[in-house]
C-alpha cells in the first residue's frame, strides 16, 4: 500500500506531452529535437527497476508538462533557487476580481457552513468517498466530524474560505477546498499565508479539469483580505517543493495491520516474532507525564515556539493562546496532547508532545497490494478482513528543552584543535541530549496511543524526528510529502528543517 498523505491538498494538473512519434523529421527544430531525447531518457528512467519510487519520480517530473502550474507564481522545476521571497508583488484591490470565476454550466459556487449540521455531513460524505486513497485503492480517509470542525476552525477562520461546488439541478455538494490563515517563518522572515487544505472533487468530475478552477477561486478569496501567499501539501511531484519529506510508521496491532493488507501478511511464526520485537513497556517512563490542561496553554506555547525558532527553518508562528488552546487542548477521538511537570522547576513544563487521530477506511481490494515498509505483497495475496477501519495516530507537534548549556572539558578543547570543531562538538552533544529526550517521549506516546486502541502510529521524518524513529522501530513507508509555497520562491528546505505540520 502507498501511504496515504494526509495533507495530499493539491492534486496534479499534469496534461500529457503530445506524443510526436509520427511527426515527419523535417518539422524538427534543435529544441524540439532536445526535448524529445530528454523525454525518452526520463521515460527509460522511470521503468528501471533499480531506482526508487522518489527517482522515479523526479525523473518523469524532468519532461512533465503542467498546464495549469506553469501559469501560476511557482518556480519551474528545473528552477535553482537562490533567494527567497515573493516571485510576484501584491496586487492591487482594483486588479483582484470581485465575482468568482465562472464554472461549467450546471455547478454553480457555494460556501460550506461548518456550523451547520446537514452541510458538514454533506462534506464529510464528500471526503468519505472521494478524498485521498493509497494508490491501491484499498484505504481512504476517514475524518470525523469533530475532526473536520477542528480543522477549518481555528481563531481567525474566514468562512468564505470554505468553497464548494454544487449541482444547481440537484443540489449535491461535487467539489470542495478550503484554506485558514497561518503566520509561517521561512528562515528569519515570517509571512501571513493562507494554508490550502482539503481539495476534493467527485469522482466523476474528475475528467473535467476542476481542480484549477477550485484552486484560483480560493486563490482570488484569499487575495480579497490582502494575502498573496499560501502554503500547500501534495504527494506528488509538482513544481517545484520546497521539501520532501517521508512518510515512517510504528505498529501498534501488527496483526490487525497485516490482516486488513496494511502491512505484509506472515505466518504465524515470523507474526509472533514481531510481536514480540514490537512490545512496548506497560507503563510510562516519564516523571510528571500527564494530559494537558486548559492551564498549560501559555507555557506550551511559549515551550513551542522556542523550540521550532531554535530548530527548524519553515515553522507556524502561535501568536496567541487561543491558538495554542483551539490545536492542542485534548479533544477525544481528535487531538491527544500531553505534558510533562518540571520535577526542577515546580509549577513549569519542561516537555510537551501531541498526536492526532485520523482512521482510515478499508476498501474493497482492487489489486495486489503493496505493504508498507517497502515490501511488496506476493502476486494475488488479498487480504480478508472483517475490520472495517484502521486507527492511526499522527505525530503532531512537540517541544522540549534546547538549551543545555553544553561545555567541553579542556581534554575535548584540546582534541578538536580549534573554535569550529569545538562549536560542532557542542552542537552533537546537544542534539545528543535532545534526541534522548524525545526518544522517552515518543516512546511514552505509543504506549498511550497503544492503549487508546490506535492500530498504528505515523510520522514524516521531519522535524527531529529521525533522531527517535529507528530506535524506536519505525518503518520507513513508500509514501512521500511535499511542502509547496504558493507565490513564494524559497530555497531547498531538508527535511529535518521542517518545522511545519499539515494536517
Amino acid at each position: 500500500m502507498a501511504d496515504n498523505n494526509p495533507a495530499d491538498t493539491i492534486p496534479e494538473m499534469q496534461q500529457d506531452a503530445q506524443d510526436s512519434s509520427n511527426a515527419p523529421a523535417a518539422s524538427f527544430d534543435t529544441e524540439k529535437l532536445r526535448q524529445l531525447i530528454q523525454q525518452l531518457e526520463a521515460q527509460s528512467l522511470s521503468r528501471d527497476p533499480g531506482l526508487s519510487k522518489l527517482q522515479r519520480e523526479e525523473a518523469e517530473e524532468r519532461t512533465a508538462v503542467h498546464e495549469f502550474w506553469s501559469t501560476q507564481p511557482v518556480p519551474k522545476s528545473s528552477e535553482v533557487v537562490v533567494a527567497d521571497g515573493p516571485l510576484h508583488p501584491p496586487l492591487a484591490p482594483e486588479l483582484i476580481p470581485k465575482v468568482p470565476h465562472p464554472l461549467p454550466s450546471g455547478m454553480e459556487w457555494c460556501l460550506v457552513d461548518i456550523d451547520s449540521p446537514n452541510e458538514m455531513n454533506e462534506f464529510h460524505d464528500l471526503l468519505l468517498n472521494n478524498y485521498v486513497e493509497d494508490a491501491d485503492s484499498m484505504f481512504r480517509f476517514n475524518y470525523s466530524l469533530e475532526f473536520l470542525r477542528w480543522a477549518l476552525l481555528p481563531p481567525g477562520f474566514n468562512k468564505d474560505w470554505h468553497v464548494g461546488v454544487r449541482e444547481s439541478a440537484t443540489g449535491k455538494l461535487i467539489a470542495f477546498i478550503s484554506g485558514i490563515p497561518v503566520d509561517i517563518m521561512v528562515r528569519d522572515k515570517t509571512i501571513r499565508m493562507a494554508e490550502i487544505n482539503f481539495l476534493c472533487l467527485h469522482k466523476d468530475m474528475r475528467s473535467q479539469r476542476m481542480a484549477p478552477l477550485l484552486i484560483k477561486e480560493v486563490t482570488r478569496r484569499v487575495h480579497l483580505v490582502g494575502i498573496f501567499q499560501a502554503v500547500y501539501t501534495a504527494g506528488r511531484l509538482l513544481p517545484k517543493p520546497v521539501s520532501t519529506c517521508r512518510y515512517f510508521h510504528r505498529s501498534l496491532n501488527p496483526k490487525k495491520l497485516m490482516d486488513t493488507g496494511f502491512s505484509q501478511k506472515l505466518d504465524g511464526t515470523q507474526l509472533a516474532k514481531l510481536v514480540s520485537s514490537l512490545r512496548l513497556p506497560i507503563l510510562t517512563s516519564i516523571p510528571g507525564l500527564r494530559a494537558m490542561r486548559k492551564g498549560d496553554v501559555s507555557q506550551v506555547r511559549k515551550l513551542l515556539n522556542r523550540h521550532l525558532k531554535t530548530r527548524y527553518d519553515v515553522l507556524p508562528v502561535f501568536r496567541t493562546d487561543a491558538e495554542i488552546a483551539h490545536w492542542f487542548l485534548p479533544r477525544e477521538g481528535v487531538i491527544t496532547t500531553y505534558v510533562v511537570d518540571d520535577a526542577e522547576a515546580p509549577g513549569k513544563l519542561s516537555d510537551f508532545i501531541s498526536f492526532y487521530s485520523l482512521a482510515s477506511s478499508v476498501l474493497k481490494p482492487a489489486g495486489v497490494a503493496r505493504s508498507k515498509g517497502a515490501v511488496r505483497k506476493p502476486h494475488g495475496v488479498r487480504p480478508q478482513t472483517t475490520h472495517a477501519t484502521v486507527n492511526a495516530a499522527y505525530l503532531f507537534y512537540y517541544g522540549t528543552k534546547t538549551d543545555y548549556g553544553v561545555s567541553l572539558t579542556e581534554e575535548e578543547k584540546l582534541a578538536c584543535g580549534g573554535h569550529k570543531k569545538e562549536k560542532a562538538l557542542v552542537k552533537e552533544k546537544e542534539n545528543a541530549l535532545i534526541g534522548a529526550r524525545l526518544t522517552d517521549l515518543t516512546r511514552d506516546a505509543l504506549i498511550l496511543a497503544k492503549e487508546a486502541g490506535f492500530d498504528v502510529f505515523n510520522c514524516l521524518d521531519m522535524m527531529d524526528n529521525a533522531m527517535f524513529t529507528r530506535e524506536l522501530k519505525f518503518g520507513p513507508g513508500d509514501g512521500y510529502l511535499r511542502f509547496y509555497f504558493y507565490n513564494y520562491s524559497s530555497r531547498s528546505v531538508p527535511a529535518e528543517k521542517i518545522g511545519f505540520v499539515m494536517l
